[in-house]
């Protein structure tokens, strides 16, 4: 069968989707993907020129390595492993300053990209706030990486799937206990018995506790092994249709290298 796929919902940083007609290792995959293999560009090493503010360095670091940057030409970069530099050249790293004077509070919409394709995906992440004669200036390195590296690199923030459900009712002696035991409302009662409205069936989460008060076992509850719900997010570095893209695309270039490789044996 034809793996499908069917988009409920659609924005520019979330999802959600039914992948259908596939195995639950490939879902897994797809997840996996999304969250550690698709490649994203984040501050990685700060030259510090002046920093009077309250915050250390290392601490004034860690802020602005997760502050989400968007990456539109990343194919025009390689990683530091993959560049033939010793120190950082304009194929692996992107120079982003920064420069401040209190009384202010300093957003990441201050930070100034010598790349306009690499930019913070919001410009309004607070990064530090200045009181009067406080200064920060600093050169900030940003360099291309994976979400299984570290963090920072993780352009997809709440990746998940789950099973959908299968419910089935038969010979129902309508007494309701299902209905009252289901914590999500969407069973419900009418002339022929326990029925599951379509449109909220999505909302199951296979709790089963229908199933459990039930006393005849009128009504039974499965997971659909082949059919996966995935909820996406992303972080601002791509558009949520781009990162659920990106993945398979990763998927599919792996496949293809394993292919190669085995061929060659």
């Amino acid at each position: 069968m034809t793996m499908k796929v069917d988009m409920l919902e659609l924005s520019e940083r979330s999802a959600r989707f039914v992948l259908s007609n596939t195995t639950p290792a490939f879902a897994n995959s797809i997840r996996r993907a999304m969250l550690a293999d698709v490649p994203t560009f984040a501050i990685d090493d700060l030259n510090i020129y002046n920093n009077t503010s309250v915050l250390y360095d290392e601490q004034l670091g860690l802020r602005l390595a997760l502050i989400p940057l968007a990456t539109e030409n990343i194919d025009d970069y390689t990683t530091q492993d993959e560049c033939t530099c010793e120190e950082g050249c304009p194929s692996c790293e992107v120079s982003i300053t920064l420069s401040a004077e209190g009384p202010k509070m300093v957003y990441s919409g201050d930070l100034i990209s010598s790349d306009p394709g690499i930019q913070p995906a919001d410009t309004n992440i607070p990064i530090i706030e200045l009181k009067e004669d406080q200064r920060v200036v600093l050169e900030a390195l940003a360099h291309k990486g994976l979400g299984k590296d570290n963090a920072k690199w993780q352009a997809g923030v709440a990746c998940g799937y789950k099973n959908l459900p299968l419910i089935r009712v038969n010979n129902c002696d309508k007494c309701g206990l299902c209905v009252s035991e289901c914590p999500k409302g969407i069973i419900y009662l009418d002339e022929e018995g326990a029925k599951v409205a379509d449109e909220n069936l999505m909302d199951c989460i296979l709790c089963k506790l229908c199933e459990e008060a039930c006393e005849i076992d009128a009504i039974s509850v499965k997971e659909d092994e082949s059919s996966f719900l995935f909820t996406v997010e992303s972080d601002g570095s791509y558009s949520s249709q781009q990162l659920i893209i990106n993945a398979g695309n990763t998927i599919k270039a792996k496949a293809t290298e394993m292919q190669e490789i085995l061929n060659n044996l």
